[in-house]
């Protein structure tokens, strides 16, 4: 009973520690964002360099960039909060997962579900503390998707604005008044931000770094484009939009001819995790013995192990970018 009451401790401990390393994280990335809203508002950034031709760099160097900007978990972890449309704080991120994972430990160590107990709390309660930052990610992926589905009608109406005679400001304004979210609500952000004085070219690379989509980036690169070379932008814009929805056709029938591989890795993953609970339920000494066995134990390991692999695999078959 001391042990158990001194880990619960420990894990509230933690927990706090956490939450206040995450919470004056998010209170410096608070004011670094408004000292770069005054200073691109005030004119005082640099000027943004755009090209549509590669790196010429090598890709040691790009490898190395990733590697750098990938450390910086915290504004990670925001930007996908923000693309998830919810107003949270990573601290409230790390609060709320703390507290699943709190009570994913309890639960293990009453249930008891993978045979020990230590290995039952710690498997659920990274199960439970998962779960939230899940629940992020889903919702980015759908609210994404919605955007990227509503973005070619965008197109549309931004070309439909700018041949009845309006300026590109004032269609901005128009297709955020008009459309649904999440698109109208990050139209309605590039606009307030060029209307405060920011140039439409940061108020769109803002657009492309906040809406991670390809689709985006050839918007913003078309439009840097046309305003730096000259062109009929409403033309561009139709095209693109004609190209976009092509693209979602393409996309369609792969994800067709691919449905039989995605369900057989869905079943493949799930049998054994199936499986395994119904021979706890039916006969729960038959995996304890093998548990307890030393050659059983690395079997088990194994098992686990091979089922990762494979299941890893199976998704980058059937993942086909498009």
């Amino acid at each position: 009973m001391t042990i158990l009451i001194l880990s619960f401790l420990g894990i509230f401990a933690v927990v706090l520690i956490a939450v206040s390393i995450g919470w004056s994280v998010v209170e410096m990335q608070r004011k670094k964002k408004v000292v770069g809203m005054l200073e691109t508002v005030s004119g005082n950034t640099a000027a943004a360099e755009t090209t549509v031709l590669k790196d010429a760099k090598g890709a040691y160097q790009d490898i190395l960039t990733k590697l750098v900007s990938g450390l910086d978990v915290t504004t990670r972890v925001q930007a996908n909060i923000h693309q998830a449309g919810l107003e949270w704080t990573v601290g409230k991120l790390l609060l709320v997962t703390g507290v699943a994972a709190t009570l994913g430990a309890v639960l293990g160590y009453r249930i008891k579900l993978l045979i020990v107990p230590s290995l039952s709390c710690v498997a659920l309660a990274l199960l439970f503390g998962s779960l939230p930052y899940l629940f992020v990610l889903g919702k980015r992926s759908k609210r994404l998707r919605a955007f990227e589905e509503q973005f070619p009608e965008a197109l549309d109406f931004l070309g439909r604005a700018m041949r009845a005679g309006h300026a590109f400001s004032v269609s901005l304004e128009m297709l955020a008044d008009e459309s649904p979210e999440p698109l109208g609500r990050e139209f309605r952000q590039v606009y307030n931000e060029q209307n405060l004085g920011a140039p439409v070219e940061a108020a769109l690379q803002n657009l492309a770094k906040r809406v991670p989509l390809l689709d985006v980036s050839f918007f913003v690169s078309a439009v840097m484009l046309q305003k730096e070379t000259g062109g009929n932008l409403s033309e561009i814009l139709s095209k693109l939009s004609y190209v976009i929805r092509e693209r979602f056709k393409l996309k369609g029938q792969v994800r067709a001819a691919s449905a039989h591989g995605r369900i057989t890795g869905l079943i493949l993953t799930i049998m054994p995790i199936v499986l395994m609970f119904a021979l706890l339920a039916v006969a729960p000494g038959y995996l304890q013995g093998m548990a307890k066995d030393s050659d059983g134990k690395w079997l088990i390991i194994g098992a686990i192990g091979g089922q990762l692999i494979g299941y890893f695999f199976i998704r980058r078959i059937i993942n086909i970018k498009v």
